[in-house]
């Protein structure tokens, strides 16, 4: 299989605490790690949401770039849909 770069963007609900976070975080990155190769990953941090999620005014950002098969994605989207927790998510797949 072609191994492929990616960049998924992550936003977390903040309202379970900080601890609710770092497990949330700690949770994808381990899975990423399993299934490919993790890049970098920034934290943007806590920041104000452009319109209200799920009633909620704040949200945890963090970006992570990883290198994958192509089938890993549909399933890590999969997991972040059934995972509570998680206001939003996209994935991209970048350039070569």
């Amino acid at each position: 299989m072609a191994l492929r770069n990616y960049e998924i963007v992550l936003v977390f609900s903040v309202a379970n605490g900080d601890e609710a976070v770092e497990g949330l975080k700690k949770k994808f990155t381990d899975l990423i790690s399993k299934n490919g190769t993790l890049g970098e990953v920034e934290e943007w941090g806590k920041r104000k949401l452009a319109y209200p999620i799920n009633y909620e005014k704040e949200g945890y950002y963090i970006v992570v770039n990883f290198t994958c098969d192509e089938d890993f994605p549909a399933e890590l989207d999969r997991v972040i849909n059934i995972t509570d927790g998680v206001l939003r998510s996209m994935i991209v797949a970048k350039g070569e």
